[in-house]
């Protein structure tokens, strides 16, 4: 079927998020899709990006009863399709026994940047405070521990993103680097109805011209504040010719298999040339990485 890569990409991300598949009796199967009210922008970007594959209904309006909240009533727009035959074939692969399960086979396949994005779109979290990204959150509350653990798994084996298992049975990137190469990540995809989910600019700090600088203990140094100021010119290779820094798939490829934490640390208080620290606050700021990630980046590059 034209366009069924691409579609079944879609069709991954939206059935880890809001998604699911729905089967009566003998009936037929169906697939539909659920957002709050708020989010009507996002259900009409999913209904139309998927129309031209399959038979949807356009958003529709829903007020549910809930005694459960204030207002007595929730507000929703629901996305439904009719009978196909590429739905049948996914509800055989999502509940092959009546109850969703996730088919890792199918993640290996069609999980790639864009089901990541419309996956973090549907069911994720980007948590700013004092306009610094703390975290990202995508919420799995609805699959097992053991599940999730696997997600994990898969999410570092196919992008090198290091999820850590949080509270409520959900997944969470805290750190600063990883949050950062994420949004760059799905950013391609990510809609106009979604853009409270984009990345905030980092604040640029200053770095201290007397500073302490932690590297691997494979790393043996003589005359630190020397040495360093020497090597810290080989940051010239993630600046591109017109002066700005190059956050490139190739940086983060670079930084997402070097991250393991170093069992033994050497501390170096050293001063840092002024124009060494503009250098490194700007790349910093649009990285995410620390001083002391860029110095080790120095000396392996």
């Amino acid at each position: 079927m034209e366009g069924s890569e691409q579609l079944y990409h879609r069709i991954c991300g939206k059935l880890l998020g809001e998604g699911s598949i729905t089967k009566q009796g003998n009936r037929n199967s169906w697939f539909q899709f659920i957002h709050r009210i708020e989010d009507l922008g996002w259900a009409e970007y999913c209904y139309s990006q998927l129309k031209e594959v399959l038979p949807l209904t356009p958003p529709v309006y829903k007020r549910i009863i809930d005694t459960r909240l204030k207002k007595g009533f929730s507000e929703c727009y629901t996305v439904q399709s009719r009978t196909h035959e590429v739905i049948t074939g996914l509800y055989q692969t999502w509940y092959p026994a009546g109850k969703k399960k996730i088919p890792f086979q199918f993640l290996n396949r069609y999980l790639n940047e864009e089901a990541l994005s419309w996956w973090y779109q549907d069911d994720g979290h980007l948590k700013v405070v004092n306009g610094k990204m703390s975290k990202v959150i995508l919420s799995t509350d609805s699959f097992s521990t053991e599940k999730n653990i696997q997600l994990i798994a898969l999410l570092f084996d196919k992008f090198g993103l290091h999820f850590a298992f949080g509270g409520q049975n959900r997944l969470i990137l805290y750190n600063q680097f990883q949050i950062t190469y994420f949004l760059k990540l799905v950013s391609p995809w990510i809609s106009e109805a979604m853009k409270r989910k984009e990345a905030v600019e980092l604040p640029r700090r200053p770095v201290s011209k007397r500073t302490t600088i932690y590297l691997p203990s494979t790393i043996s140094l003589l005359k630190p504040t020397a040495e360093i100021n020497e090597k810290l010119n080989r940051l010239d290779t993630l600046i591109c010719h017109d002066g700005k820094i190059v956050c490139h798939a190739s940086l983060f490829k670079l930084f997402t298999e070097n991250c393991s934490a170093v069992s033994e640390i050497s501390a170096y208080q050293i001063r840092i040339q002024d124009f060494q620290r503009e250098k490194l606050a700007s790349i910093r700021q649009q990285t995410g990485l620390t001083v002391s990630q860029l110095v080790d980046y120095c000396f392996r590059v």
